[in-house]
């Protein structure tokens, strides 16, 4: 059975991941740094070393790197990477800033751009972390740095990852990236199955 690992899975599980991830044959290993979220490792993602290397089939990362300051972006894609068998690929999703940026350049910065279940999120809840989380105390909810596509690709590949397909999807930003070569239409089918 392939295992993959729910980095900063918070209180969401496998059928909150991706449609690839949500089927029987895959075994879900969760990963958060608040042991409130009772995952089954309590970890920061720039040092999971309670975590074999090599031994997670794929990785699922829904909007976690952004909360990292950007120094801290390459430990934390260069751990993704070490967990992985080599075969294996991981599925990052991010605020994409290219489309955040334009809302802020209309001078929208503070109007509501989506609703999500938790409630209206604005521009400023995109780049620096989404407001009511953090007034609750949550502050580790806070976002430090960001990425567009060619930025995430770029430190990906500088991670180590040999290929990176990419999709901006509204305001989100949704990579698969390979630890082996692959081909493009291994990419491409890695997206069509697991990019949200």
């Amino acid at each position: 059975m392939p295992t993959f690992l729910h980095v900063g899975c918070g209180a969401k599980r496998k059928d909150e991941t991706a449609p690839g991830f949500n089927r029987p044959e895959w075994s879900e290993v969760r990963l958060d740094i608040d042991p409130a979220a009772q995952p089954d490792i309590v970890a920061d993602m720039v040092d999971m070393s309670a975590v074999a290397s090599g031994s997670m089939d794929a990785l699922f990362s829904s909007h976690n790197i952004e909360h990292l300051f950007q120094h801290q972006a390459p430990a934390a894609l260069a751990e993704f990477r070490r967990v992985l068998k080599p075969d294996g690929f991981a599925v990052i999703g991010c605020p994409d800033l290219q489309a955040v940026a334009a809302l802020v350049a209309e001078d929208r910065l503070t109007q509501p751009a989506y609703r999500s279940p938790a409630g209206a999120v604005t521009p400023h809840d995109m780049l620096y972390g989404f407001g009511p989380q953090m007034a609750k105390g949550h502050l580790f909810m806070a976002h430090r740095s960001g990425f567009t596509r060619t930025s995430l690709i770029e430190a990906l590949q500088r991670a180590g990852f040999h290929r990176v397909g990419a999709r901006r999807a509204r305001f989100d930003l949704w990579v698969v990236a390979s630890k082996a070569a692959a081909s493009d239409d291994q990419i491409r089918a890695l997206m069509a199955s697991y990019l949200p």
